[in-house]
């Protein structure tokens, strides 16, 4: 491997009021390797890459790119220098073509050059650098997620890439999906492409990266080779304590069916029948657009049901909309909980009563003191991290920013609930939390839906499985039947 450092962050420190992001940080990344980035949420990994693009001021220390020394970077200056990132939330514009999003922002001095047709014949090169089958005439707005991310890196690689960070970015893409982006990470790799992979996923850290560097609480920790560590060291220089990765003891002792539905189409889902008892933990699986989504989203109301039967604790009942669902007592915790599940910009308080401001209201005035009691209570009951309880949810960790979605249903008495990628863009000790909580939940009588991509959350959470293919129920796995190529075969539709 080469050993030619790109780009160095020395003794690089950010803070903000109240908190120290980043304290004294220094690590090098070397050209032409896949380097991994660690970290629980919160650590400062992504202060970390936002310093080295320029999307922050640093206080202290300095940034080194190819040699030369800055102590305070702007974003045209890193990306003129070579430095792209794609994050979480992708940067693109919806209404355009692919071809107008790849070459966006680029300075060219002949104006004839942003022609139609020249910058489409641009991207078809980009994008055929991928052996992609990608329209540079597409609209943005039409493509997949996993498209959009390839047309993401392709604006990285227009503008001669040298180093490309990349934050989560397998977190919304299927099982090929991440292959794909893989064998498009190793072709940059081959060329001489630094890559910056940030993921909670270990699997994946040791399926590419060449290095690995771990961060804690704002501070560099260390950085190995990914060949001479194991997944149960990174993940204690992670939490800096020894944290088993496991799932917890369930006592599985399901009682009377809680929900069923029979038959139930609508949402791009059709003629779907299941049914979960309390205290059970059914497992949802299937393949990105096998309609796992849009089938918890009929069940709470936020989609239309064209026909079929919602039965709570052996009750018919009607849903069509949320607030009917969360007076039947069902919890829906949305995988995308910054965008469905809180309001940013509210208190974690505001958030965890706002199900209920009408139970806790007289007149249109809320009742302060229940209020006030009701959020301690569960912020006490689930361990919500936060400094009050007037912070506003958008300071918080994704783990606690979880733990409020679930503190809402909690708030509302919710019998049944619905997890739609619980660990998401979590880290593996709030998952161990997340879990526990689940578990804990289960054993008290809650009947509960689980939705998720991760094949050992779902093996090592759920007493039953279904699995969804193409929007229609492909089969039901019991505990003792549970082995991941059956359940990838029924979802792909082989089985």
């Amino acid at each position: 491997m080469n050993t030619k450092v790109v780009l160095s962050l020395e003794n690089i420190t950010k803070k903000y009021p109240g908190v120290l992001a980043l304290n004294n940080v220094s690590i090098d990344f070397l050209e032409g390797e896949v380097h991994a980035l660690l970290g629980e949420n919160g650590a400062g990994k992504s202060t970390l890459i936002k310093a080295a693009s320029g999307a922050i001021d640093i206080d202290s220390g300095i940034i080194k790119i190819n040699g030369k020394t800055y102590h305070k970077v702007t974003p045209s200056l890193s990306r003129s220098l070579g430095i792209e990132v794609i994050y979480q939330e992708f940067n693109l514009v919806p209404a355009l073509s692919v071809a107008e999003n790849i070459y966006l922002c680029e300075n060219v001095e002949n104006s004839a050059l942003f022609s139609a047709k020249v910058i489409e014949k641009k991207a078809a090169g980009v994008l055929d650098q991928f052996g992609v089958n990608i329209n540079p005439q597409s609209l943005v707005q039409d493509l997949s997620i996993a498209d959009q991310e390839i047309v993401e890196i392709a604006k990285a690689v227009s503008k001669n890439v040298k180093v490309l960070i990349m934050d989560e970015p397998s977190a919304p893409l299927s099982v090929s999906e991440v292959e794909m982006m893989f064998k498009i990470i190793k072709q940059l790799k081959n060329k001489g492409v630094t890559v910056i992979y940030i993921s909670h996923r270990l699997e994946e850290v040791f399926r590419i990266s060449d290095r690995v560097s771990v961060m804690r609480d704002g501070c560099y920790v260390t950085t190995k080779n990914t060949k001479e560590t194991s997944r149960q060291e990174l993940i204690n220089l992670m939490v800096g304590r020894e944290l088993k990765e496991s799932y917890p003891l369930r006592r599985n002792s399901p009682g009377e069916i809680a929900l069923e539905v029979k038959n139930l189409t609508g949402n791009g889902d059709r003629d779907i029948s299941l049914s979960v008892r309390q205290g059970e933990i059914l497992g949802i699986s299937g393949l990105v657009g096998a309609g796992r989504t849009e089938l918890a989203q009929l069940i709470f109301g936020a989609a239309h049901l064209e026909h079929g039967e919602i039965v709570v604790k052996g009750n018919p009942v009607k849903i069509k909309s949320p607030l009917d669902a969360i007076k039947h007592r069902i919890g829906f915790l949305t995988e995308d909980r910054k965008g469905q599940g809180l309001f940013l910009e509210m208190a974690v308080k505001w958030n965890i009563v706002f199900p209920i401001g009408r139970q806790i209201s007289k007149h249109g005035v809320v009742n302060t003191k229940k209020e006030d009691e009701i959020a301690s209570h569960f912020k006490e009951r689930i361990n919500i991290k936060t400094p009050n309880l007037l912070q506003q949810v958008i300071y918080l960790s994704g783990g606690n920013q979880q733990k409020v979605v679930l503190a809402k249903s909690l708030a509302a008495d919710s019998d049944i609930l619905i997890f739609d990628e619980p660990t998401r863009g979590i880290d593996v000790g709030a998952k161990q939390e997340i879990y526990h909580l689940m578990t804990e939940l289960a054993d008290g009588g809650k009947a509960i839906l689980m939705i998720s991509s991760d094949m050992e959350e779902l093996l090592g959470m759920s007493d039953r499985i279904v699995v969804l293919c193409e929007g229609e129920l492909a089969g039901e796995v019991q505990k003792d039947q549970f082995n991941q190529n059956y359940i990838l075969d029924l979802a792909s539709g082989t089985n």
